[in-house]
């Protein structure tokens, strides 16, 4: 009776391990669903944003990006996996935004999303301190000819800009996918240039 109590306290402890490993996506592979994923960080912009995405996600083709994204204010970066069905997207807008506004441009972001597609459905929506910096985020769902999608957009300060992100993925696959989105997000780091001695 002892042992069977100890051994449940041991799967217990071992399957609640597994699943904080699980989401530790800078050390080593991820499990997701059927598969592993391997992180690795990544540069954008210059090398000034950095972050944790999966090794295998490559640029969409242009064609595709043209199909998926007709209006010429498609996003800046668009890594997708072979399918093209889960993506990360990255976009400098030319709106000024410093920390303070983070959280003002979410609800404003969020409301226009809403207005623009009644149909969307929302979920959470927030601000995350990553790196001392304001991350605002919120989650959809939203409908296309390929099915229903979730989306979770994020926003933060670059260079006194607006950056703009989006995960996205097959509904079906958010139950999976969605920790992991957020670990993502929260590996963002900002590479500030050293001002100080120039000589």
């Amino acid at each position: 009776m002892e042992k069977r109590v100890d051994e449940k306290i041991l799967d217990f402890i071992n399957a609640t391990e597994e699943k904080e490993a699980r989401k530790d996506i800078c050390s080593g592979p991820v499990k997701i669903r059927d598969r592993y994923y391997e992180f690795e960080e990544t540069e954008f912009f210059e090398e000034k944003l950095k972050m944790y995405i999966p090794k295998d996600f490559e640029d969409m083709p242009m064609d595709a990006r043209k199909f998926k994204y007709p209006s010429e204010n498609r996003p800046d970066i668009i890594k997708c996996n072979e399918k093209e069905d889960i993506r990360i997207t990255l976009k400098i807008i030319d709106s000024t935004l410093d920390e303070e506004q983070v959280e003002k441009l979410k609800d404003g972001m969020k409301e226009s999303v809403k207005n623009t597609n009644p149909i969307n459905v929302f979920y959470e929506d927030g601000v995350l301190e990553v790196d001392s910096k304001n991350i605002g985020f919120f989650e959809f769902k939203s409908y296309t000819i390929d099915g229903p999608l979730c989306n979770l957009m994020f926003f933060l300060e670059f260079e006194g800009k607006t950056l703009m992100g989006t995960f996205s993925c097959p509904y079906a696959e958010y139950g999976g996918w969605r920790d992991i989105a957020f670990e993502v997000i929260k590996t963002i780091r900002v590479i500030k240039e050293d001002k100080g001695d120039e000589n």
